[in-house]
């Protein structure tokens, strides 16, 4: 093990985690009333929307945790185990701040989501040794937002947080990690299943349809571009090609919607 990237790891870790609490407590909760701890079961909210957001990020979260780690020159279960959790510990202080918010209140569904997330990354890299199935993140602006921008946000930054409108969550499929390994198919080429929801413009099913709102579901299949499969020999591209492989890339897709409608979609966000 080398100590000295894990000491850098340790101190970059301590550094951005309380940055980031900063910056989540600053967009999300400054505005909110402050009350004593409490649950609230929010399960039927956002049409889950939202806990496809909390699988995503700890999924993301753990998926780094692990790479860190084998970095840092530890045992391969070692970092699997121990990164792989990294999704659940950095989710936590959200669900202590919801907790705190007359708003909102601490979920055990948003936990399992959580914790789920990072048991996917964890069951991939103990079973292939790789990620075969990545979660991935898409958003668009809404007519919504603006209906409600105490709720979902002014500026696109905390639209991207706070729209679950706009926001889609895929499961890409690198399909070559499946075929043989003389196969022809593409590499870089995914297949990816999609989920979002719509008119959406208050959490609670029933708030939403007292307001004349009926929330439908969205479920997508589409081509996918898998980027940490584009060979190249430049650093800086496959940071960056790690980077992104988090987010979906628009590509085409087709929508078949809870109002049994089919669509076709030439470049879907």
């Amino acid at each position: 093990m080398n100590k000295s990237r894990l000491h850098k790891l340790a101190g970059g870790f301590a550094i951005g985690f309380g940055g980031s609490l900063y910056l989540l407590n600053k967009a999300w909760y400054s505005k909110e009333t402050g009350t004593s701890f409490h649950f609230y079961n929010d399960m039927d909210h956002w049409n889950q929307i939202d806990k496809s957001g909390h699988f995503w990020s700890a999924f993301q979260q753990s998926r780094l945790g692990v790479d860190m780690l084998l970095w840092s020159g530890m045992d391969r279960i070692q970092s699997i185990w121990i990164g792989g959790m990294l999704g659940v510990v950095l989710q936590a202080p959200i669900e202590v701040f919801d907790g705190f918010s007359d708003d909102y209140g601490a979920s055990w569904s948003d936990f399992g989501f959580n914790m789920a997330g990072s048991t996917f990354l964890i069951a991939q890299q103990l079973a292939w040794n790789e990620i075969r199935i990545m979660p991935k993140y898409s958003f668009h602006t809404t007519a919504y937002a603006p209906l409600r921008p105490q709720t979902f946000g002014k500026s696109l930054p905390e639209q991207m947080l706070k729209d679950y409108n706009g926001q889609s969550y895929w499961l890409s499929f690198n399909l070559s990690a499946f075929l043989p390994h003389d196969s022809n198919y593409p590499k870089w080429l995914n297949i990816a299943t999609g989920y979002a929801a719509s008119q959406m413009v208050y959490g609670s099913p029933r708030d939403n349809n007292n307001y004349g709102y009926t929330a439908y579901r969205r479920f997508f299949i589409s081509p996918d571009i898998n980027l940490q499969n584009i060979k190249t020999s430049s650093k800086f591209l496959k940071k960056t090609f790690y980077i992104l492989s988090a987010f979906r890339i628009p590509m085409p897709a087709i929508e078949l919607n809870s109002k049994m409608q089919v669509k076709f979609h030439p470049l879907y966000y």
